[in-house]
């Protein structure tokens, strides 16, 4: 009796061990993983903020000095789509050669754009990398090791027969590897390429509205992303055939290792080898099957590395050499300047002084104007000469305003403390306090991402008068008059440049308006083609000088009489990020479902059953194999492998049905991944197609309240998830729903008490998750929202660059963005919290679960090869339970950014109009007539436009005249039906524009907006994006308009 109880305490004596091990293991991984965020997140902070750092300092690269061209400048859309397609096959057979050459060789890949600072780039930087990858790096090679050793000490020398398939394996995912290598730097070029288009769309989607051209960008769009998906599709081929060969190398290991130990050592394949050998080399497989990741993380390492290297060697702007605090005066002589990037001289032998008082520079469009501003604020490279300049704050009013998404003082005071005498100074003397009486909350009311609830004028003053109320003793004003009409303007030069306000100080003034200005100039400047030369006051035409001094006293506009165009502009620019509560729905999973076509889910769900048979058929037929020695009438082997040989007599049929059952897995599992490749495509493909079309066909009103960071957000890093891990999430849920059904129906046949253990431990385990999954899910949200305005810093920067270090608060900049950095860290911080809260109750549950169901096999009275396989059985379903849970749970996280996106499904679309005009309308003598026009911006806004009926002739010009901010911008934009009227009509050549085709009705106006929007490109493909006119035509056009400058249709 004592022989007989003897085996069964050493086995509960093991199985306790490793209960007491597998906690201690549990509290370890927690350690392991709170150690491992905060040294993750330390460093993605430090990152980011050095990003951020370098940007702010980096020299802006001129647009003319980069040598490639734009994708449609030279054949238009057409053309260059028809190029690639052409071109595709012969650059796959290109690029397929490429990664087995020699190093030297450099490859010649598509003019696509280069790695650049943009928004979108710096989004996907600082997401390159995770965490938990990375801790892999450690955890998988260390596991591999181990149950080498394990093996070895198990079956001994033989495993080395196994270890030598895995190394060949292994070198032939070297060579993959470099292939994958070259093949993921082309798909992170082409990535870059789909980000900047997105970029161009998104920053100028109300011009491309205005112009019907939505559609010829969207096709832009759409082949970028076409190309882009190519190469994930390749650069996925390549990790299957990765992980393909991990797979089949991990099933050969066992077939070659329990060959040599049966054929070459002579030893029984005994069910107390077979099975703890099974578990080693299933815990082995699993180190395998990381393979792929770890080498994608690697090379994205290397690719990430490279990048970020490149980036922070990009040249810097350099201070002044005068100390800050010296007050010299600027100074340049012989001196001759450039665009960062370029050679060709911008300015030439520039020889200026520039005393206390003001300097008015003026001269033709192109001249150089803003050039010299721009040299005298550090911003271009000097070629020659000399310039003196002090390191001090300059109050800076650039041509086209930046203003930030905050309230009007917020955005004159820049960081400057208040002083309300000083601030209402500024504010009469920049006209501003008749603006200020229109909106309802005063100067506390928003204006929006960079000042889109305002009128031109009003951003021209409200960047001139932040300009002004700074202390700076320097003020370089960029042409502030060309957007006011001649009163507002009048009252300007009267008032502020020549008012106290700029007493004692050097002010400088680019404008067009001579009239107005030189009278009051203590300098005059004039500049032609780059060169500038002082221009003494008697050499100007008296008009010219004297034009300033009106004739009649300028009477104030009673802000009674104005339009209440913005008087609500606070509630039109609040309205916060969307955030969904609760658990991500039912709809959310379908849409996804649908968007990868049901189909190739339902093949999917077949390939993985039949892996999941083959795995169950593997363990069964080891459990055969173990008990098959010895005597037929001794032998417990039965059903379909009892007619198989006594192993000791023929051990080939065995190894031969091993080597099929682990070919036949390998194979099944190169299937899957083909499928769920499959479904990632055409998953990824439509949703974007969708997203991007019900984005670009959105109403105006929806531009008007969503910034832009948090746009780029939804289409970069959701969309990102989208095309990464979802698929593969997805799939694992179904692989371990369908392993943990399996293993309740193996182990319930065989032992039925074991359903009664199988709902108590789901019971526990779905409690433990249930309180997991809402709070995981609202932080993820929260993480996700609080990425927007870390993205939406790094945009602003686009524009206001150079305004941010000329007024010299970089470094508060660069505060605000440690503060949304740590914003966004604290929400992921306390995510992975719950994360650490969970993977230690079900790693803690899962010991003892597995010490449960040890002990109850133990004393159930079953043969040890079947005790063995219900204990195999019993791992996986513990195993499998734990997974589950904690796959669904981060499928519920990833989908997060499918919720994110499928909103964006839902965007309030633009009416597209009932009617499609004639081919002749609208009719040269056609009227256009208003009938008691009432516009609102929004229901709960008041009105934008009153009442307003008005007729205009056919054929004739008409002036709208009004004060900035009237509504003339309003008006006009009503004719392009940006917002219908919420009363009375509008037609034109007697058609209501409400009825008609939008696309058609915006195509047959053209229209000129305040704030011109240019693409990064050639003159030739912006003056005709849509290629449909000739190089001739086009260059004609730009003869007429632009003949004195040296403009090519070639010029960037």
């Amino acid at each position: 009796m004592e022989d007989h109880r003897a085996p069964k305490r050493a086995a509960l004596t093991y199985a306790l061990f490793s209960l007491v091990l597998r906690l201690i293991g549990s509290q370890s991984a927690v350690f392991s993983l709170w150690y491992g965020r905060r040294a993750y997140e330390r460093s993605r902070g430090e990152m980011i903020t050095m990003l951020y750092e370098k940007t702010l300092s980096r020299k802006v690269v001129s647009v003319s000095s980069k040598p490639e061209e734009d994708d449609n400048s030279k054949n238009g859309t057409n053309g260059s789509a028809k190029s690639e397609s052409r071109s595709r096959w012969r650059k796959a057979v290109d690029y397929l050669k490429k990664p087995f050459q020699s190093k030297t060789k450099t490859p010649v890949l598509e003019s696509v754009p280069e790695k650049s600072p943009e928004l979108a780039s710096m989004g996907k930087i600082m997401n390159l990398m995770r965490f938990w990858e990375f801790s892999s790096l450690v955890s998988q090679p260390l596991g591999l090791v181990f149950s080498v050793v394990l093996i070895w000490r198990l079956i001994g020398w033989p495993c080395l027969i196994g270890v030598i398939t895995v190394f060949i394996a292994q070198a032939v995912n070297a060579l993959i590897a470099r292939a994958l290598l070259s093949w993921e730097k082309d798909r992170r070029i082409a990535t870059d390429n789909k980000l900047h288009k997105i970029g161009q769309l998104v920053e100028a989607i109300r011009h491309l509205r205005y112009y019907g051209w939505q559609d010829v960008w969207l096709a832009r769009i759409m082949e970028a992303r076409q190309h882009e998906l190519t190469l994930r599709i390749i650069t996925a081929l390549w990790r299957i055939l990765i992980a393909f060969t991990n797979s089949f190398a991990s099933g050969m290991f066992p077939v070659v290792a329990f060959y040599a130990y049966t054929v070459w050592a002579g030893q029984p394949l005994t069910v107390d080898v077979a099975f703890p050998a099974l578990q080693l080399f299933s815990m082995m497989e699993t180190s395998l099957r990381e393979v792929p990741n770890l080498i994608t993380v690697l090379l994205n390492a290397k690719v990430s590395v490279a990048r970020l290297e490149e980036f922070m060697s990009e040249p810097e702007k350099g201070d002044a050499d005068t100390e800050q605090g010296l007050n010299t005066k600027l100074e340049m002589k012989d001196a001759s300047f450039a665009w960062p990037g370029a050679t060709e001289p911008v300015l030439s032998n520039i020889t200026l002084s520039f005393p206390t008082g003001l300097t008015v520079i003026y001269g033709e469009v192109g001249a150089g104007k803003t050039a010299l501003l721009q040299a005298l604020l550090g911003e271009l490279d000097r070629l020659s000469g000399e310039y003196d300049r002090a390191n001090d704050p300059v109050g800076y009013c650039a041509q086209t305003p930046w203003l930030q998404s905050m309230s009007i003082r917020e955005n004159i005071l820049f960081s400057s403390p208040y002083e309300e005498s000083r601030y209402k100074q500024v504010l009469e003397a920049c006209a501003l306090v008749p603006d200020m009486a229109n909106f309802k909350h005063g100067d506390l009311s928003l204006v929006g991402e960079n000042g889109v609830g305002l009128s031109g004028g009003q951003k021209a003053r409200l960047s001139l008068a932040r300009a002004v109320y700074s202390r700076a003793n320097i003020l370089l004003l960029d042409d502030p008059l060309s957007a006011l009409d001649h009163h507002t303007a009048e009252s300007i030069v009267r008032k502020c440049l020549a008012g106290p306000l700029l007493k004692d100080r050097t002010a400088i003034l680019v404008t067009h308006r001579t009239e107005l200005c030189l009278g009051l100039a203590d300098q005059i400047v004039h500049v032609v083609d780059g060169e500038a030369r002082v221009i003494e006051a008697q050499s100007i035409a008296s008009e010219d000088l004297h034009g300033a001094t009106p004739e009649e006293p300028v009477t104030e506009e009673d802000p009674v009489d104005e339009i209440q165009e913005l008087a609500a502009a606070p509630e039109k620019f609040m309205e916060d990020e969307h955030r969904a509560h609760g658990g991500v729905k039912a709809s959310i999973y379908w849409e996804y479902i649908k968007a990868g076509k049901l189909r190739w889910w339902f093949v999917l769900i077949i390939v993985l059953a039949l892996y999941r048979v083959i795995d169950v058929g593997e363990t069964w037929f080891l459990k055969q194999w173990g008990e098959a020695y010895g005597d037929r009438d001794e032998r417990a082997t039965s059903g379909p492998f009892g007619n198989l040989p006594n192993p000791e007599t023929n051990i080939r049929p065995w190894l031969i049905g091993f080597f099929l059952i682990a070919a036949a897995q390998s194979i099944t599992y190169l299937i899957s991944q083909a499928f769920m490749l499959v479904i990632i495509y055409q998953a990824g493909k439509n949703m974007f197609e969708r997203v991007m079309t019900r984005v670009t066909h959105a109403t105006f009103r929806f531009y008007d309240v969503t910034p832009v960071g948090r746009l780029m957000n939804r289409l970069t890093s959701d969309i990102n998830t989208i095309d990464g891990n979802i698929s593969n999430q997805f799939q694992n849920v179904a692989v371990l729903s369908i392993s943990w059904i399996s293993s309740i129906v193996v182990i319930g046949s065989v032992t039925p008490l074991f359903l009664i253990f199988a709902i108590a431990l789901t019971i526990a385990f779905v409690v433990i998750f249930m309180h997991f999954l809402p709070t995981s899910q609202s932080l993820r949200r929260l993480e996700m929202v609080s990425l927007s305005p870390l993205i939406s810093n790094f945009g602003e920067l686009a524009t206001g660059l150079t305004s941010i270090r000329a007024f010299k608060v970089s470094h508060l900049f660069q505060a605000r963005v440690i503060t949304v950095t740590d914003n966004f860290q604290k929400m992921d911080h306390f995510y992975w919290s719950l994360q650490a809260w969970l993977m230690y109750r079900f790693d803690n549950l899962s010991a003892i679960s597995t010490f449960l169901m040890t002990t109850m096999a133990l004393y159930t009275g079953v043969s040890p090869g079947l005790t063995a396989f219900l204990l195999t059985a019993a791992g996986k379903f513990v195993l499998g339970t734990h997974l589950l849970c904690k796959q669904y749970g981060q499928l519920q996280m990833d989908f997060v950014s499918v919720e994110r996106v499928v909103e964006l499904l839902h965007l309030p679309q633009e009416p597209l109009g009932r009617i499609d005009p004639p081919a002749y309308w609208p009719r040269l003598n056609g009227d256009i007539v208003f009938e008691n026009v009432t516009i609102h911006y929004a229901p709960h806004l008041e009105s934008a436009l009153s009442n307003i009926s008005l007729t205009i002739k056919g054929g004739s010009t008409t002036a709208l005249t009004g004060r900035t901010g009237s509504g003339k911008s309003t008006l006009a934009l009503s004719l392009l039906a940006t917002t219908l009227p919420s009363s009375g009509r509008i037609l034109i050549d007697g058609l209501d524009i409400a009825t008609i085709n939008t696309q058609a009705l915006r195509k047959r106006i053209t229209f000129l907006a305040q704030d011109p929007v240019l693409f990064p490109g050639s003159m030739r493909a912006n003056l005709d994006p849509l290629d449909e006119f000739s190089d001739s035509e086009c260059a004609a056009v730009l003869r007429k308009v632009a003949a004195k400058h040296a403009w090519t249709l070639a010029t960037h």
